[in-house]
């Protein structure tokens, strides 16, 4: 019947019939050409000759890679596991920047597409723009990249920032640097902390240490007025008064000299097992960043309160924080077991700054040669006790194609900081725990009770977040 129909359809109307017909066959023709030289093009995009060797693009999902020389090392040092034993990868990595530059010349513009790189490491990767120019050699600056020194790395992931140009929020910026660590019954928290800047240009500072001793707390401060310019300079070495941090190759050496207590600390870093530099940014100028130089490591030292001096031989451990801190809280805790070190985290922005439902939380767990999984589907649950209202267990649950942990913290005590980590907000508690962790981190199964250490907060503002 259709047959037919086109049969007739074509006898009764030959010359639009033949003008379909030829119509219909150049556009398949077309659509054949175009299939053709797609394929054509995606087999030159794969093509490692044609892109210089590249087979992975890395990049920072909320800006630019600050610490991108730590991620090319660990990615550089990261070991094949065999069948018999780790061996040297053969990876090759290069950071790469492009940029719009325009050649002005007789009166004309032309606008020119620059690319740079490291050419020992472009050379490696197969690129064939440079790989024949022999004048182009790595400067020294181009091979601290190519093999940069674990202190260096160290050192740039722990500077310090300018305050952002955000009038409204400049009042709550704040800038710290954090040490925990852990000796017998001893618990001790140091933090080298710069607030705002005051009218003359200065930095409102202070120290502050911790001390969980079986139980029992005491805690000692200090402040000062510091220069800006030496402290973007210079730090992490950092000098608030008579206390002081010094970053001596892979080791941090504070020297405390407070009211009522005195010490002397080490807290000794481990190359790889480290977080680069993590920035949240939000609406009207919010950023909050994190880092953790030191995620697994040792210390050693002394420390003297209260007419009792107590010698520091155990855990050590170090996180620096930046952002505008009106409004804003979180929930982080960390433990280290055998060679692995594991944090958890979630912050929570203020409200004119971003959707903190939208904002995921993280688990993290750092083995010796780097990170050995990661999951930011993460739930963080806080059960309180009636009596006190603070938290007595944590329940942290993280999936990823890397880690699938369960992590249950039984709180034994708790330091309360009055109005909050930095003067902003409900008070800000420091928890002492037995962390119970279950689970898969890479291809190690994980099963440890050990110490750690938690924070969250508790008040009016509004903190106890889903």
């Amino acid at each position: 019947m259709i047959l037919r129909l086109a049969l007739k359809s074509l006898l009764m109307h030959p010359v639009r019939a033949a003008v379909l017909g030829i119509g219909f066959g150049l556009g398949v023709g077309v659509m054949a050409t175009l299939l053709g030289v797609g394929e054509v093009v995606l087999e030159q995009a794969r093509a490692p000759q044609l892109t210089g060797g590249g087979q992975w693009i890395v990049s920072g999902t909320t800006g630019p890679v600050t610490s991108a020389r730590f991620v090319i090392d660990r990615i550089r040092r990261q070991p094949i596991t065999t069948d018999q034993q780790p061996t040297t990868n053969n990876y090759v990595a290069s950071p790469r920047l492009r940029a719009d530059l325009f050649l002005i010349r007789d009166g004309g513009t032309l606008p020119v597409r620059a690319r740079s790189g490291i050419p020992s490491l472009e050379r490696a990767l197969g690129d064939p723009e440079t790989s024949t120019l022999a004048s182009w050699t790595d400067t020294p600056a181009d091979r601290r990249w190519a093999a940069p020194d674990p202190a260096d790395v160290l050192r740039a992931m722990d500077h310090f920032h300018p305050v952002p140009d955000v009038p409204a929020r400049a009042s709550s910026w704040a800038e710290w640097l954090y040490f925990k660590g852990r000796s017998g019954d001893l618990q001790f928290y140091a933090t080298f902390l710069v607030g705002p800047r005051q009218a003359d240009g200065r930095r409102r500072a202070g120290v502050r240490l911790q001390l969980d001793r079986g139980g029992r707390q005491t805690s000692y401060s200090a402040g000062d007025v510091i220069d800006e310019a030496e402290l973007l300079r210079s730090a992490p070495d950092v000098t608030i008064g008579r206390n002081r941090v010094r970053l001596e190759g892979l080791r941090y050496h504070l020297t405390l000299d407070l009211p009522g207590a005195s010490g002397e600390i080490d807290i000794q870093g481990i190359p790889g097992q480290s977080l680069p530099p993590y920035t949240l940014r939000g609406a009207a100028g919010w950023i909050s960043g994190y880092t953790i130089p030191v995620m697994s490591g040792s210390s050693s030292g002394w420390i003297s309160a209260g007419g009792v001096r107590t010698t520091v031989a155990g855990t050590g451990y170090h996180d620096h924080n930046w952002g505008f801190w009106e409004g804003v809280t979180w929930r982080w805790g960390q433990v280290q077991h055998g060679d692995l070190s594991f944090v958890y985290g979630r912050v929570f922005p203020p409200a004119d700054a971003a959707d903190a439902n939208l904002i995921p939380g993280v688990l993290v767990a750092i083995g010796p040669g780097g990170p050995v999984g990661y999951s930011t589907r993460v739930r963080i649950d806080e059960t309180d006790d009636p009596a006190t209202g603070q938290p007595r267990r944590i329940d942290i649950r993280g999936r990823g194609d890397s880690l699938d942990l369960s992590i249950a913290i039984a709180i034994e005590d708790a330091i309360v900081n009055r109005g909050g980590a930095v003067a902003f907000g409900p008070d800000f508690l420091q928890l002492r725990g037995r962390y119970r962790v279950t689970g898969r981190a890479g291809d190690r199964a994980i099963d440890f009770e050990a110490p750690g250490a938690s924070e969250t907060f508790r008040g009016s503002s509004g903190v106890d977040r889903p």
